[in-house]
């Protein structure tokens, strides 16, 4: 079983900066791969990051390509999302997401253990 818990989430102005964590207890982290979802009211929740379990691929949704960076520290079981540049649409309700298979996913039927998720609020 695999706990996740999200912190960092707020209020920002457009064009600011939030850094996003997840925590994750498990006894071997560095065996789920690790991906981040973002959910808006009344819309689908849809994949925003994910990295490999060895930390060396990413891949990113092109809305935020170049402005959000997704990193883990398998010494330390958390994973991280640097948001920068955020726009008023990046406004959502952000989940951190592990799974157990290598592949690269990026639809929220493949990840197999979910946060509870953080709040991000950009004004515009």
């Amino acid at each position: 079983q695999v706990q996740l818990v999200e912190s960092g989430g707020g209020l920002v102005q457009a064009g600011g900066s939030l850094r996003l964590s997840c925590a994750a207890s498990v006894r071997t982290f560095s065996n789920y791969r690790m991906g981040w979802f973002r959910q808006a009211p009344g819309m689908e929740r849809e994949f925003v990051a994910g990295i490999s379990r060895g930390g060396t691929m990413t891949a990113y949704a092109d809305s935020v390509k170049g402005r959000f960076t997704i990193s883990r520290d398998n010494a330390k079981n958390t994973a991280h999302l640097q948001m920068d540049s955020l726009k008023a649409e990046d406004t959502a309700v952000y989940y951190c997401a592990a799974r157990i298979e290598a592949r690269l996913a990026i639809t929220k039927y493949e990840y197999d253990y979910w946060g509870r998720g953080t709040q991000v609020t950009v004004s515009s």
